[in-house]
């Protein structure tokens, strides 16, 4: 059956080490989407870090989408509305964010436009990921925060090796309320238990009517797996984890050698 939509991860996928959009990538997703296929940026990024590389890849059109924080929200990538959400309230903000303190490590939280933090020592990876996506920060003690609020995702985030040594101790009623996961060494989400890249994919599928044979997935993290298993055709970067590579059915080139543009034209072109 032919694929008539690719969802694809972004960093250290779609994007090169520089975080840039190589153009042997970019001239294979045109190709790809003068035929007629959905491109679909799925990412664990709000939209704000999203907006530049749709406009790029000239995806702001009416009849585009993207799926971003990790599948909690789908969006029309024209404007950011949401077509399709699932996020979690301010009970879930404030147990995560006493179990991040109980840890030892930081934490964030995101709503659709903004990104929070408790922390008066502001972590040097929120720092990372408010430069890199472009999302404005806002430093907020817990009771000065908007109990109204709504958010895609909670974060812990912190070194690497503190990072881990939080997840060995996550008791069993967070491992069981909510969708918990890696997208980097640093980064540690936590969702709407039925929320990931797979769900949001499935979501979007749904409302185009398209069947789970017709959706391609590539990406290279632990985040990408529950796509990458929805998606008829599973592609794994180069670069990826073994885990990723282990359930994928195409394994293309890294994200340095223009592995996005290889399994296009493998596979769609």
């Amino acid at each position: 059956m032919a694929i008539k939509l690719i969802a694809i991860d972004m960093d250290g996928t779609l994007l090169n080490p520089q975080h840039q959009i190589t153009p042997a990538v970019k001239s294979a997703l045109g190709r790809a989407r003068d035929k007629g296929v959905s491109i679909v940026l799925a990412t664990g990024r709000p939209f704000v870090g999203v907006e530049r590389y749709l406009m790029e890849l000239d995806l702001q059109q009416d009849g585009q989408y993207c799926i971003s924080n990790n599948g909690a929200l789908v969006q029309r990538a024209q404007n950011g509305d949401c077509v399709a959400e699932v996020t979690l309230g301010f009970d879930d903000y404030l147990y995560v964010e006493q179990l991040a303190r109980e840890l030892g490590v930081h934490f964030q939280a995101f709503d659709k436009s903004h990104l929070y933090t408790p922390n008066k020592d502001i972590s040097e990876y929120t720092i990372h990921e408010a430069s890199l996506t472009g999302i404005p920060v806002r430093y907020r003690a817990v009771e000065e925060m908007d109990r109204n609020l709504r958010f895609p995702k909670l974060m812990m985030i912190d070194r690497p090796e503190l990072l881990d040594k939080a997840i060995q101790r996550l008791p069993a009623k967070a491992q069981q309320s909510y969708t918990i996961m890696k997208s980097a060494p640093y980064y540690l989400e936590i969702l709407d238990p039925r929320v990931n890249k797979g769900y949001g994919v499935k979501m979007l599928a749904e409302k185009l009517g398209l069947k789970q044979e017709e959706v391609m997935a590539i990406g290279d993290q632990e985040n990408d797996l529950a796509m990458i298993e929805y998606a008829g055709t599973g592609v794994a970067m180069g670069n990826a984890i073994d885990s990723v590579k282990k359930i994928a059915q195409f394994v293309t080139k890294t994200n340095m050698e223009d592995g996005v543009a290889h399994a296009i034209e493998e596979l769609v072109l």
